[in-house]
């Protein structure tokens, strides 16, 4: 109930002040429709473009030239199109100068122009060029004038760009090559102090490296060669100096057996073609051929005379002969590697950073080896992308619409700020009212009345007159109301009206 009181209490103090309400409206809208109407029109030019890009051709340089995508070369032209020198060009060919009073004033123009002249991609190769500008006739040049300057954007050639980037690579070479050289001056001198520590140039390893390897391999050669030499020597201590008389044949049998069983106990050790095995088969053969291993021969002259030599004794001498040279040689080169790996080391530990050095001169001279291929590189590109700019026409462009100007205006939206004119003026005076209803100190219940702390008695109900009295206020702002309605249905009708008129 209390609500619905303070309701009815709003109300009735709103509806007090409905006057100045309908007043505040009349005032806010009319102001607002005068206003919508001095902004001025604004006409819109369009034209579309068509980019014929030569697809054969660049597909040829893809990968081989600089800048060879007609693609990127369009965007660039749009990129490049609003720079400040065309945007001055525009103003020159167009009426625009004469706008111009001031730097000031060239300074907003240039500005605007950045603004409302708009490139808009429709598709990869199509594009419209619009803007905007209150006299039709200024927006048509304004259109032509840019589709002059894309146009002769796209056929010029950029010869001073493609020479200013060959200065700038030859620079760029030249600087590389000395530092270059200088580099590989350094690296060469320390590859030449250090020869023995680094790796070698195609990626083998160090001369310290090498010497460890080889002196493993020496070891284990003069290990081979003792182990021969002591089995040579076990051979010579078992074998006679001298044969005894008489004792060929079975002698004879008994060297031979030997030789066929040591034969036997170095192939399970060494290969076929081992020295210790080609000697003890040569030997084999000998005896064999001497009827070591055959029947008995009958005793002859010679069987009769003393001892005799033993020939494996005289094999065996020799054997061991070469055994021993073989191992003093081993020796020999054992001690002179030992004495240059220690030599090596020795280097090697007082240069613990050698390594490290090495890499980063070889970094730095890989660096600039490979920024210096790039920029020839790019130098060879430039040249067959200037030689194909040169020799033909990349992007040709073709004009799809030329520059046309509407008869209406595409702005303002006249009716829509209009309306908002209307709405904004009935809020005007609802808040008004509202407000003044909130200020309002009248008692219009009762309730109000008892709200001050006094004691009320009762209260006395409004005399009620004619039906047709009390009508007539509720008439009388309807008709300021309607009114209201009616003026901005006139403005809204206006612009058409007046465009009849015209056609």
């Amino acid at each position: 109930m209390q609500i619905a009181a303070l309701i009815r209490r709003q109300a009735a103090a709103a509806w007090r002040h409905r006057w100045k309400a309908l007043a505040l409206a009349w005032l806010v809208a009319g102001l607002g429709w005068a206003g919508v109407y001095t902004i001025p029109n604004q006409f819109q030019a369009n034209a579309r473009i068509y980019a014929d890009a030569d697809a054969i051709l660049g597909s040829l340089l893809r990968g081989i030239a600089i800048d060879n995508s007609t693609t990127s070369q369009v965007e660039m032209l749009q990129r490049t199109l609003l720079s400040r020198p065309n945007l001055e060009k525009v103003i020159a060919r167009t009426d625009l100068d004469m706008r111009v009073d001031s730097t000031a004033s060239r300074e907003r123009l240039l500005l605007d122009l950045a603004r409302s002249i708009r490139i808009t991609p429709q598709t990869r190769n199509l594009f419209t060029i619009e803007y905007r500008d209150p006299q039709p006739r200024l927006a048509h040049d304004v259109v032509q004038a840019v589709i002059n300057l894309f146009i002769e954007s796209a056929a010029g050639s950029d010869r001073q760009q493609i020479d200013n980037a060959r200065q700038f690579l030859a620079q760029q070479i030249q600087s590389y090559e000395v530092k270059l050289r200088e580099a590989e001056r350094r690296r060469a001198e320390f590859q030449a102090r250090y020869m023995d520590l680094l790796p070698s140039a195609n990626g083998g390893a160090s001369r310290l490296d090498a010497q460890r390897v080889q002196q493993q391999h020496l070891l284990g050669e003069l290990q081979d060669a003792r182990m021969r030499r002591d089995l040579t020597r076990q051979q010579l201590a078992q074998a006679p100096a001298m044969l005894p008389a008489g004792a060929d044949g079975g002698s004879g049998e008994s060297r031979l057996a030997e030789a066929e069983r040591n034969l036997r106990e170095l192939r399970l050790r060494y290969t076929e073609r081992h020295p210790e095995v080609i000697s003890t088969r040569n030997m084999i053969e000998e005896l064999r051929a001497s009827g070591g291993g055959g029947p008995a021969r009958p005793a002859g002259p010679r069987s009769v005379a003393g001892p005799r030599a033993n020939p494996l004794y005289e094999q065996l001498k020799v054997r061991m002969v070469d055994a021993d040279a073989q191992v003093a040689s081993l020796e020999r080169q054992t001690r002179d590697g030992q004495a240059e790996l220690e030599r090596l080391e020795a280097v090697a530990r007082t240069q613990p950073e050698l390594a490290a050095q090495f890499t980063n001169l070889d970094r730095d001279y890989t660096v600039m080896r490979r920024n210096y291929e790039e920029l020839l590189a790019r130098r060879e590109a430039l040249q067959i992308g200037d030689a194909a700019r040169t020799g033909s026409d990349r992007v040709k462009m073709e004009v799809v619409d030329p520059p046309t100007v509407p008869a209406l205006p595409v702005a303002p939206n006249r009716p829509l700020l209009l309306s908002g004119v209307l709405l904004l003026g009935l809020g005007a005076g609802a808040a008004l009212a509202f407000l003044l209803a909130q200020l309002d100190a009248t008692f219009y219940t009762v309730h109000d009345l008892r709200g001050i702390g006094l004691p009320v008695l009762g209260g006395i109900s409004a005399l009620r007159g004619a039906p047709a009295h009390r009508a007539l206020p509720v008439l009388a702002f309807g008709t300021g109301f309607v009114l209201l309605l009616l003026a901005f249905g006139a403005v809204m009708a206006g612009p058409t009206l007046l465009l009849r008129a015209f056609a």
